[in-house]
């Protein structure tokens, strides 16, 4: 099931280790290979020079060791048809007449290849070219161990048999460190995991460089980057070594092990690979270097086979949302910022001190209303200048009415209030439309009529109409052509309504005063509703949103997974299943249907939409990040979710 998704797991292991003792090491590298088949990983990597140690010093020019290292390297060579998997362990090899720092690629009884260090320090703390040569200094491309001959260089891929997504690449400690790590040429020629073996001591300051290393690096190159350096139990003569292991998939950290352990730690992840080729294809300047860099590459292949079914990596179920609290606050800041200061500048180039807004009392009109007062204050505007408009229809409560009049009271904007019923039933009777029918036309009517006022008002006032639609809306096609889908400038179209809430609740948790923060709260708390149908005898929201169309946390959940990565609709599905355990599985399918009619319908929609700011990394503006047909057939991908 993963591998069919692009699922691949990895592991990082940091045996327990004694410097220079080979039997000991080769053991517990057995122990931690069982561990890894155990648990479905697919490719596991110990840190650099495991097999001996790293702090081994001259050590390493003695005979004994170095034929030791290389029995450790059969034995674990056998061992590993005992167990399932790759496993790259880091050892010392002889060869040209010279010793190399290197990682050696096993499986299934078979060395595959031998790759050796290309950078090596010689500086600070570290006196490798002591005892190592760089690589550019052997002559031979291939060794001999045990009677085979293998792959002995830098330029090697390895790649699973019949799967070119599965594919990775070796660079060893100091070669990330370097202005043009090895990891550059390998993504660009089709490594979409990248392993390291390392032996990264501890000083005050590095943890945290180190970990910003290899996050960029796994960002840089569009890759899943597993990192794992030597532990505790190397020399502390002159240095201390933590064991610190990392695995970050472009850029995005999925698992850290815990350093300073006495004994072996091993932490694994599963990897997207298909989320990773998605995103190469995407980003048309990743390959802008290949003719420059152009080198050849063998490519060299291994077994492999379909880990544990079962998904260990975790999905948000609001993955618009930062997770932690203090990261949260610092993007609604920042997203707040980049809505405003986009009005503000729109303001200044043309000139206009005035905006005309629709205040419904609901979330989106809300959010849009405290970014158009953010940009007042950005210029040093009268608020006054600012035209809240209550538009009450035949679903207006009491509540929303109430809440709209006085929030744009509380910010000192000016409140207006015009009643649409008039006009409406004027329009229907012009159209012919029975007042019984409670319809679309019915609905959108209203709409529309809300949108004419709007546009008509500012056209007296020589204002902006300040769009409140979000990106979840748009997606869905839950909006009125030419009503609602419309205005001169369109602050929240970037914004999923799941991240809306977030903000909105910043505002409140920030706001000025008690009467305010009091306000947006019971806003918050507010159903969402177009309130277009009349409301129930005790003025209640009978219409309510995501009793028709489902709840926003599944289609922005879908929206993210579909347009950031490309992902397939099973893929979407099984995500979703593993990730909202308390939603069924005929719930989550019948919602992904309606979420894909409704994004492949309502593209017309989407290919007219007004200016606004792109704020995440997903936008559905026909001049930025989506370019759709408006008559593309959906059918294709519900027949894939009809198999499941």
């Amino acid at each position: 099931m993963k591998k069919r998704y692009g699922f691949m797991r990895v592991g990082a292991s940091v045996p327990k280790m004694k410097i220079s003792d080979v039997s000991f090491n080769v053991e517990k590298i057995k122990k931690q290979m069982e561990y890894a088949s155990e648990n479905g990983v697919e490719i596991t990597c110990f840190p650099e020079l495991s097999l001996t140690g790293y702090t081994c010093a001259d050590l390493f020019l003695n005979e004994h060791l170095l034929e030791a290292a290389k029995k450790g390297l059969i034995e674990l060579k056998k061992y590993t048809q005992k167990v399932k998997g790759v496993f790259i362990v880091g050892v010392p090899i002889k060869c040209d007449n010279q010793l190399f720092n290197a990682a050696a690629v096993l499986e299934n009884g078979r060395i595959l290849g031998i790759v050796p260090k290309t950078y090596i320090p010689n500086y600070g703390e570290f006196y490798e070219k002591r005892w190592f040569s760089e690589e550019n200094r052997r002559i031979s491309d291939t060794v001999e161990i045990d009677g085979s001959v293998i792959p002995f260089k830098t330029n090697l891929i390895f790649q699973e048999r019949g799967d070119d997504r599965r594919t990775f690449g070796i660079e060893i400690c100091e070669d990330l460190w370097c202005t043009y790590p090895p990891s550059n040429d390998l993504t660009i020629h089709g490594a979409k995991m990248i392993f390291n073996l390392s032996a990264s001591n501890e000083i005050i300051g590095k943890a945290e460089y180190r970990r910003g290393l290899v996050k960029s690096q796994s960002e840089k190159t569009i890759s899943a980057y597993i990192y794992t350096s030597s532990g505790i139990n190397e020399s502390t003569m002159d240095l201390v070594f933590s064991g610190a292991s990392f695995i970050y998939e472009n850029g995005k950290k999925l698992a850290e092990n815990n350093r300073f352990d006495f004994q072996s730690n091993f932490i694994f992840n599963d990897v997207d690979l298909a989320r990773i080729e998605s995103m190469r294809l995407k980003d048309i300047s990743y390959m802008g270097v290949i003719k420059e860099r152009e080198k050849h590459f063998d490519v060299v292949f291994f077994d492999g086979y379909d880990g544990d079914c079962t998904l260990v990596r975790k999905y948000d179920e609001y993955p618009f949302v930062p997770s932690d609290a203090k990261n949260r606050d610092k993007r609604c800041e920042e997203i707040l910022n980049i809505q405003s200061y986009a009005l503000a500048k729109r303001l200044r180039s043309t000139g206009i001190k005035r905006t005309v807004i629709g205040i419904s009392g609901g979330l989106d009109s809300t959010l849009a209303f405290l970014v158009v007062v953010k940009a007042y204050h950005i210029l040093g505007l009268d608020t006054k200048e600012i035209y809240g408009i209550t538009l009450p229809g035949f679903g207006t409560t009491n509540r929303t009415y109430t809440n709209a009049c006085e929030f744009v009271k509380l910010y000192g904007a000016t409140l207006k209030e015009i009643s649409i019923k008039d006009a409406c039933l004027q329009h229907f009777k012009d159209i012919e439309h029975d007042l019984k029918n409670l319809d679309i036309t019915y609905e959108n009517v209203q709409a529309r009529e809300r949108t004419q006022i709007l546009m008509d008002y500012a056209n007296k006032v020589g204002g902006l109409v300040i769009g409140t639609g979000d990106l979840s809306e748009l997606a869905l096609g839950w909006c009125t052509y030419n009503g609602d889908h419309m205005s001169m400038y369109a602050v929240n179209v970037s914004i999923p309504k799941t991240l809306v809430r977030y903000l909105v609740k910043y505002c409140a948790e920030t706001a000025e005063s008690e009467e305010k923060k009091r306000i947006i709260l019971d806003i918050l708390d507010t159903p969402v509703s177009p309130e277009l149908l009349p409301p129930s005898e005790s003025g209640e929201i009978l219409q309510v949103t995501e009793d028709t169309i489902g709840p926003y946390v599944l289609h922005d959940f879908f929206l993210y997974h579909f347009l950031r990565y490309g992902a397939e609709p099973a893929k979407i599905y099984y995500l979703a299943r593993e990730t909202f355990k308390d939603i069924s599985d005929q719930e989550i399918k019948k919602w992904l249907k309606v979420f894909l009619k409704r994004f492949f319908s309502q593209q017309f929609k989407r290919s007219c939409l007004p200016d606004g700011p792109k704020v995440g990394t997903i936008s559905v503006s026909p001049r930025g990040d989506l370019r759709m047909p408006s008559d593309a057939s959906v059918n294709d991908w519900l027949a894939e979710l009809d198999d499941k």
